[in-house]
């Protein structure tokens, strides 16, 4: 990869509306060539799941056609070093790195699996937090507990020599209510943790290099910021770049490196005037019609819309019957963009729809947008690096194609250089993030195979910014060039 940046296999991640969203592109590793294929993906049919009422705004990180899924009846596949580490030098930090998650394997799979059977929401992950932070203590970390006033965010720390760079890493933890961890957070937890003993174990195999590794605990991604709190409150400051993954339906032995889409959370609430529905309703003022209003204006909006963009809502109340004029409404909307730009004037005319409907019933209005999750810039020099080692190593083909998903892991990649590769793990037919079936797949044997070969990729990725001082320049260089081609968002 040139050392300017420049239009490439990366290239388009910067200029998303010139590339279809159902694009792909596979990113070959230097060294490896493989093919380069694009295939159009139509929308799968999403599972019904009775009985489950939840608002989350996230995640469905599927990349590639549903056809191209890895089924759970697929056989597990080998995800072994296509290089020989038996002849390595102990010093080799490939080696010293695989060796270490290796060693660790057994025990991060049952830390996975006690946080999958112990399934909890956003901001009550006191369970995974207190296995967690103990499991980092007892690897030689410094654990900051219930982190910058959030109870269950926590924060491991280990910095060797003085100076030197920092790489942070995040571990997710939250889970689903009904559907336990349907977006695979219990993978995304251990992967976190196992790129972290990795990289001290790396600094300590070389102990002239310096360097810092922060793991952050993240709560509350599924539809309450964490990620964004965290990072209005300083956690991420200083770090020189930060890395996670997330698990997704996938072709078997894939990465995923696109983008996602922006999103805005909306709570709006209509307040009138009860009155008897029978003998003097012009005495009320509806907020039922205040919320019916919007719910069909925001409908006639989206002949409008950019075929990209995605609006959806609710309506709830409360002790509402059929002979009382209802005083009070409220409703839950989300507002979707390929990116943050293209998010703000949308988000605008989703809110004058909101403020019509009031002022046409006469109901008072409370509008409270909630925190936006910014749309993902991968760092394409960290992807590369990324691509270019899972390639060879471990024959894993990396993607550029986008997902509808959001992530308040987007936040962060517009506040420093970062990496949030996806990776597949098999799971049923219409099987995908936030269903029942990608909780068992989730919590299955080939599922921590695959975030296990992820980790160590990670894990190396994060070992070449600390000691090649070329790929970092590069790095920083693309981050810069980035902020000059994208407007930061003000939601």
């Amino acid at each position: 990869m040139a050392d300017e940046i420049q239009a490439g296999c990366f290239g388009r991640l910067f200029r998303r509306k010139a590339a279809p969203r159902q694009c792909v592109e596979f990113v070959p590793p230097v060294g490896k060539p493989t093919s380069k294929h694009t295939s159009t993906e139509k929308p799968r049919d999403e599972e019904e799941t009775d009985d489950v009422h939840y608002f989350s705004p996230c995640c469905d990180f599927s990349y590639g056609p549903a056809r191209e899924w890895w089924s759970a009846q697929d056989s597990l596949p080998p995800y072994t070093s296509e290089l020989s580490i038996s002849s390595c030098d102990d010093k080799d930090i490939a080696y010293v790195i695989e060796k270490k998650l290796d060693e660790a394997n057994s025990g991060l799979r049952q830390l996975s699996l006690e946080i999958h059977d112990n399934p909890e929401l956003m901001f009550q992950e006191r369970y995974a937090h207190d296995i967690l932070t103990k499991y980092m203590s007892d690897n030689g970390f410094k654990v900051t507990k219930h982190y910058l006033g959030l109870e269950t965010a926590w924060r491991a720390e280990y910095t060797q020599g003085v100076g030197g760079r920092v790489i942070g890493v995040n571990s997710e933890m939250d889970a689903l209510p009904g559907i336990g961890h349907a977006c695979g957070h219990n993978l995304i937890a251990i992967a976190g943790v196992g790129v972290a003993i990795a990289l001290r174990a790396a600094l300590r195999a070389q102990p002239h290099v310096s360097g810092t590794v922060v793991l952050l605990g993240t709560p509350a991604e599924e539809g309450g910021g964490g990620k964004a709190i965290l990072l209005e409150r300083g956690a991420y400051k200083g770090m020189d770049i930060c890395i996670m993954c997330h698990p997704s339906p996938g072709a078997p032995r894939t990465t995923s490196v696109g983008s996602s889409n922006a999103m805005q959370s909306l709570k709006v609430e209509y307040f009138g005037h009860s009155a008897h529905a029978g003998s003097a309703p012009w005495e009320g003022t509806n907020a039922l019609d205040a919320a019916f209003i919007a719910y069909s204006s925001i409908s006639m909006l989206r002949q409008q819309m950019k075929p990209d963009h995605r609006v959806h809502g609710i309506v709830e109340g409360k002790n509402w019957a059929a002979n009382v004029i209802p005083d009070y409404a409220h409703m839950r909307w989300i507002a979707r963009a390929p990116t943050s730009a293209d998010l703000i004037p949308f988000v605008k005319r989703v809110q004058n729809c909101l403020q019509a409907a009031a002022l046409a019933t006469g109901c008072k209005i409370k509008l409270t947008p909630e925190y936006t999750y910014f749309d993902l810039h991968q760092n394409p020099v960290l992807a590369q690096g990324f691509a270019d080692i899972v390639g060879s190593r471990y024959g894993l083909a990396t993607t550029t194609q986008n997902t509808s998903a959001s992530t308040d892991f987007g936040n962060v990649t517009y506040a420093l250089p970062a990496l949030h590769p996806a990776f597949a793990i098999p799971t049923q037919p219409n099987g995908g993030n936030h269903t029942a079936a990608f909780a068992d797949a989730a919590r299955g044997e080939a599922a921590h195979e695959a975030v296990m070969t992820v980790t160590k990729g990670l894990a190396l990725t994060g070992y070449r910014v600390l000691t090649d001082s070329q790929f970092f320049s590069r790095v920083q260089a693309s981050f810069e060039q980035s902020k000059l081609t994208k407007d930061i968002p003000d939601l």
